[in-house]
């Protein structure tokens, strides 16, 4: 049975992907977004999917518009089953060249935007009593770079607010939902728009993985929510644990690497303004798609990933295989 899923951020990216996956499966997707020509390719890529789309053009740092988004959504498609947050926007420099006002568009769209995408969620499910909310998260949700320090500082946000309202659904014994999925770098096009005062072309940390890994498992966590988060890819997991046990040693080797594995050698013009006001298709009515310029280097699948989802075969044959060896000790 089709369900209806919303997906803001979908005009590109791990967004578009996801609204792709969701349509596969026959879902009403609601395309929340800004720019005119990537909202129009998403909903051609859902219908082309097998699944009905609506786009809806929306700021989500206006928490007002959001509201009347799944408003709307709710009038023109049905009452709204799994809501996805994965809309946001950064800007690629030190933290003394972010202007004040940089810092504060950043974090309005990428945490105070999921605030309010969420809240819209909650508004309408809560009644109802079911629902699923997937906040589509990244490493940089426990672990800060060098040179993303707004980006950071809103993902952070996004997992202690996750964090508190998973604590307030379960004290509640409520029926809806809210997982998370923590990221690695994605081969995305925001790496072509995202405003940067780089000398170099930005580039995701390696090792790079296709946006359709995080979909996948975006759609596994709507699926299966009563996991509390995700982790895609052996990356995360490494920097997430090496954050817990070392995370000083972690500083000094970021330091000293950070800022070259997040460029490439090609020239980049500092004073290109980027998305962080206005669309990147807004200029050329240009559709940037679900892929970045890394098609090249990118991973098309995650064993990370399908541990995450099986983390409990995984621990139940771990628990057995240390059984077996006291077992096996105690008979010498």
């Amino acid at each position: 049975m089709s369900r209806v899923v919303v997906v803001t951020g979908a005009s590109g990216g791990v967004g578009r992907a996801v609204a792709r996956r969701f349509a596969a499966r026959g879902d009403r997707v609601a395309l929340l977004a800004r720019g005119e020509a990537g909202l129009a390719g998403a909903a051609d890529d859902v219908r082309e999917a097998g699944g009905q789309a609506l786009a809806v053009e929306v700021d989500v740092a206006d928490h007002t518009a959001v509201d009347a988004a799944a408003a709307r959504v709710e009038r023109e498609l049905g009452p709204i089953q799994v809501w996805v947050n994965t809309a946001f926007s950064s800007v690629f420099a030190p933290f003394t060249d972010i202007d004040p006002e940089e810092f504060r568009r950043v974090t309005e769209v990428t945490y105070l935007g999921y605030v309010y995408g969420t809240r819209a969620a909650l508004d309408r499910m809560l009644p109802r009593d079911r629902g699923v909310i997937v906040q589509v998260g990244s490493a940089l949700a426990y672990r800060g770079i060098p040179l993303q320090s707004a980006y950071c500082g809103a993902k952070h946000a996004i997992q202690g607010m996750h964090e508190s309202l998973r604590c307030e659904l379960l004290h509640d014994r409520s029926g809806v939902r809210t997982t998370m999925v923590q990221l690695p770098a994605v081969n995305t096009p925001q790496f072509s728009w995202v405003r940067s005062r780089l000398r170099h072309q930005a580039q995701p940390v390696p090792p790079i993985f296709q946006p359709e890994v995080a979909a996948d498992a975006i759609v596994y966590a709507a699926d299966h929510p009563r996991r509390r988060e995700y982790w895609v890819g052996g990356s995360t997991a490494a920097t997430l644990l090496a954050n817990a046990v070392v995370p000083g040693l972690l500083d000094r080797y970021l330091a000293r690497t950070g800022f070259a594995s997040q460029q490439t050698k090609q020239a980049h013009d500092p004073t290109r303004p980027g998305n962080l006001w206005w669309p990147a298709d807004s200029t050329g009515g240009h559709d940037f798609g679900a892929h970045g310029r890394f098609d090249a280097v990118a991973k098309s699948r995650s064993w990370q990933l399908r541990a995450s989802q099986h983390h409990g075969l995984l621990a139940a044959a771990g628990a057995g295989l240390a059984a077996l060896a006291v077992g096996l000790g105690r008979r010498r």
